[in-house]
């Protein structure tokens, strides 16, 4: 019976280190794992990095293209314009498309002053108003820094604030009862 138990406590020991062994072995697979995983976070993060400034440069060569794409517009405006005075077969017809090139000329230009007199009004009304904004803020401002804190014998409503404009103190003392 002893050589049996001396048997079940080795048999024992040897599940024990075992078991050891497997913990020991699980600890090292989950450090791995986190070792890993911050590593493929690191990628992923440098990947998306990398995609997002592709699409910044590929919106920007976007951009490049249609700008220089609008001078090749503006080239085959040109050629139209061109093929158009090719098509006028003499001298009076040259000088009617003239006139009338620059009575449109000066038709826009009319209508550009215009239309930057009428942008200088609204920036000239705008920061009018802007400043009469700020005014009226300030004024109110200092009312409110002004008036006495609310008790209970003078709360003033909001009714009142809408109905007219706030008071201001004034010197005259209330009368005595």
């Amino acid at each position: 019976m002893s050589q049996e138990v001396t048997q079940w406590i080795s048999e024992i020991k040897s599940l024990q280190q075992k078991l050891a062994e497997a913990h020991r072995e699980r600890d090292e697979a989950y450090v791995s794992a986190a070792s890993w995983r911050s590593l493929y976070e690191t990628e992923a993060k440098q990947r998306r990095l990398e995609a997002h400034l592709s699409r910044q440069a590929i919106e920007a060569l976007k951009e490049e293209l249609q700008m220089l794409q609008e001078p090749l517009e503006a080239t085959s405006d040109r050629a139209a314009i061109q093929s158009e005075v090719a098509a006028l077969s003499n001298l009076e017809d040259l000088r009617v498309r003239l006139v009338e090139a620059l009575q449109e000329s000066d038709r826009l230009m009319q209508a550009l002053r215009a239309e930057q007199s009428a942008h200088t009004e609204t920036r000239e009304s705008l920061t009018t108003a802007l400043g009469d904004a700020i005014d009226q803020l300030n004024e109110e401002r200092s009312v409110r820094q002004k008036a006495p804190s609310p008790t209970a014998n003078n709360v003033i409503a909001m009714s009142d604030f809408t109905a007219q404009p706030p008071k201001t103190p004034s010197l005259e003392l209330p009368p005595t009862d």
